[in-house]
Protein backbone atom coordinates (compact mmCIF):
# COMPACT_ATOMS: atom_id res chain seq x y z
CA UNK A 1 0.00 0.00 0.00
CA UNK A 2 1.66 3.56 -0.79
CA UNK A 3 2.68 5.26 1.99
CA UNK A 4 2.45 9.14 2.93
CA UNK A 5 3.50 10.79 5.76
CA UNK A 6 2.29 14.08 7.09
CA UNK A 7 4.53 16.20 9.35
CA UNK A 8 2.52 18.69 11.69
CA UNK A 9 3.84 21.41 13.71
CA UNK A 10 0.57 21.58 15.90
CA UNK A 11 0.92 17.89 16.74
CA UNK A 12 3.35 17.74 19.58
CA UNK A 13 3.36 13.64 20.52
CA UNK A 14 0.49 11.68 18.97
CA UNK A 15 1.37 9.66 15.83
CA UNK A 16 -1.59 8.20 13.86
CA UNK A 17 -2.00 6.64 10.76
CA UNK A 18 -5.39 6.29 8.53
CA UNK A 19 -6.37 4.76 5.14
CA UNK A 20 -7.54 7.95 2.68
CA UNK A 21 -8.33 6.83 -1.08
CA UNK A 22 -6.51 3.58 -1.04
CA UNK A 23 -2.99 5.29 0.71
CA UNK A 24 -2.25 5.14 4.09
CA UNK A 25 -1.47 8.88 5.63
CA UNK A 26 1.21 8.83 8.50
CA UNK A 27 0.26 11.54 11.20
CA UNK A 28 3.57 12.93 12.81
CA UNK A 29 4.69 15.53 15.07
CA UNK A 30 7.33 17.60 13.16
CA UNK A 31 10.15 17.41 15.37
CA UNK A 32 10.22 13.40 14.98
CA UNK A 33 13.62 12.46 13.30
CA UNK A 34 13.52 10.51 10.00
CA UNK A 35 14.81 7.22 12.06
CA UNK A 36 11.68 7.54 14.47
CA UNK A 37 9.69 8.03 11.45
CA UNK A 38 10.28 5.26 9.70
CA UNK A 39 10.42 3.03 12.53
CA UNK A 40 6.78 4.55 13.24
CA UNK A 41 5.72 4.23 9.27
CA UNK A 42 6.89 0.62 9.61
CA UNK A 43 4.53 0.01 12.92
CA UNK A 44 1.90 2.02 11.57
CA UNK A 45 2.05 -0.14 8.35
CA UNK A 46 2.21 -3.56 10.21
CA UNK A 47 -0.87 -2.15 12.57
CA UNK A 48 -3.17 -1.82 9.33
CA UNK A 49 -2.32 -4.45 7.62
CA UNK A 50 -3.62 -6.69 10.69
CA UNK A 51 -6.87 -4.67 10.71
CA UNK A 52 -7.30 -5.16 7.09
CA UNK A 53 -6.82 -8.75 7.60
CA UNK A 54 -9.23 -8.91 10.97
CA UNK A 55 -11.50 -7.46 9.05
CA UNK A 56 -12.34 -10.13 7.05
CA UNK A 57 -12.38 -13.22 10.57
CA UNK A 58 -16.12 -12.97 11.62
CA UNK A 59 -15.55 -13.22 15.42
CA UNK A 60 -18.62 -13.64 16.88
CA UNK A 61 -19.84 -15.88 14.49
CA UNK A 62 -16.70 -17.84 15.03
CA UNK A 63 -17.20 -18.17 18.68
CA UNK A 64 -21.49 -18.89 18.67
CA UNK A 65 -19.89 -22.15 16.50
CA UNK A 66 -17.33 -23.44 18.64
CA UNK A 67 -19.68 -22.37 21.74
CA UNK A 68 -22.34 -24.73 20.40
CA UNK A 69 -19.82 -27.10 19.50
CA UNK A 70 -18.05 -27.40 22.47
CA UNK A 71 -20.66 -26.71 24.81
CA UNK A 72 -19.77 -23.81 26.00
CA UNK A 73 -21.31 -19.94 26.88
CA UNK A 74 -21.41 -17.37 23.82
CA UNK A 75 -19.44 -14.40 24.43
CA UNK A 76 -21.62 -10.92 24.97
CA UNK A 77 -18.86 -9.42 23.16
CA UNK A 78 -16.24 -10.72 20.79
CA UNK A 79 -13.33 -8.08 19.59
CA UNK A 80 -9.92 -7.86 17.94
CA UNK A 81 -7.54 -5.64 20.22
CA UNK A 82 -4.40 -4.00 18.69
CA UNK A 83 -4.23 -3.39 22.56
CA UNK A 84 -3.14 -6.90 23.14
CA UNK A 85 0.09 -6.70 22.88
CA UNK A 86 1.74 -9.20 25.52
CA UNK A 87 -1.67 -11.64 25.37
CA UNK A 88 -3.56 -13.62 22.85
CA UNK A 89 -6.54 -12.97 24.31
CA UNK A 90 -8.43 -11.84 27.56
CA UNK A 91 -11.89 -12.12 28.74
CA UNK A 92 -13.83 -10.19 31.54
CA UNK A 93 -16.22 -12.96 32.41
CA UNK A 94 -18.65 -10.83 34.66
CA UNK A 95 -19.42 -8.85 31.56
CA UNK A 96 -18.91 -11.96 28.90
CA UNK A 97 -16.39 -9.67 26.72
CA UNK A 98 -13.57 -11.47 25.27
CA UNK A 99 -10.69 -9.45 23.13
CA UNK A 100 -8.48 -11.33 20.70
CA UNK A 101 -4.69 -10.06 19.37
CA UNK A 102 -5.51 -8.44 16.20
CA UNK A 103 -1.65 -10.11 15.95
CA UNK A 104 -3.61 -13.68 15.52
CA UNK A 105 -5.40 -12.45 12.28
CA UNK A 106 -2.04 -13.81 10.34
CA UNK A 107 -2.34 -17.23 12.11
CA UNK A 108 -4.11 -19.98 11.02
CA UNK A 109 -7.94 -20.54 11.59
CA UNK A 110 -7.03 -23.85 13.78
CA UNK A 111 -5.09 -21.54 16.04
CA UNK A 112 -7.69 -18.72 15.96
CA UNK A 113 -10.48 -20.89 17.52
CA UNK A 114 -8.10 -22.42 19.95
CA UNK A 115 -8.08 -18.72 21.61
CA UNK A 116 -11.29 -18.07 21.09
CA UNK A 117 -12.29 -21.57 23.13
CA UNK A 118 -9.73 -20.82 26.07
CA UNK A 119 -11.43 -17.25 26.48
CA UNK A 120 -14.90 -18.70 26.22
CA UNK A 121 -13.71 -21.17 28.82
CA UNK A 122 -13.10 -18.17 31.24
CA UNK A 123 -16.87 -17.51 30.83
CA UNK A 124 -16.85 -20.33 33.50
CA UNK A 125 -13.93 -20.32 35.42
CA UNK A 126 -11.99 -17.12 35.36
CA UNK A 127 -9.07 -19.07 36.48
CA UNK A 128 -6.74 -21.98 34.68
CA UNK A 129 -8.15 -24.50 37.06
CA UNK A 130 -7.84 -28.62 36.28
CA UNK A 131 -11.62 -27.81 35.43
CA UNK A 132 -11.11 -25.06 32.75
CA UNK A 133 -8.23 -27.00 31.30
CA UNK A 134 -10.85 -30.11 30.63
CA UNK A 135 -12.81 -27.04 28.70
CA UNK A 136 -10.06 -26.18 26.84
CA UNK A 137 -9.30 -29.77 25.75
CA UNK A 138 -12.64 -30.53 24.28
CA UNK A 139 -11.24 -28.43 21.39
CA UNK A 140 -9.52 -31.25 19.14
CA UNK A 141 -6.41 -29.47 18.45
CA UNK A 142 -6.01 -27.55 21.82
CA UNK A 143 -2.61 -28.75 22.45
CA UNK A 144 -1.45 -28.64 18.66
CA UNK A 145 -2.66 -24.72 18.51
CA UNK A 146 -0.21 -23.94 22.44
CA UNK A 147 2.36 -25.18 20.93
CA UNK A 148 2.20 -22.80 18.28
CA UNK A 149 1.42 -20.32 20.03
CA UNK A 150 4.43 -20.92 22.31
CA UNK A 151 6.53 -21.20 19.65
CA UNK A 152 5.65 -17.88 18.30
CA UNK A 153 6.25 -16.04 21.46
CA UNK A 154 9.61 -17.30 22.19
Amino acid sequence: MKTQVVRSGRRKKTIEAKVVDGVLRVYVPASLSLEEEALWVENMQARIARKIRSEGIDLPQRAARLADTLGLPQPEQIVFSDRQNKRWGSCTPSAGRIRISSKLATYPSWVVDYVIVHELAHLVHGNHSPAFWDLVARYSLAERARGYLLAKSE
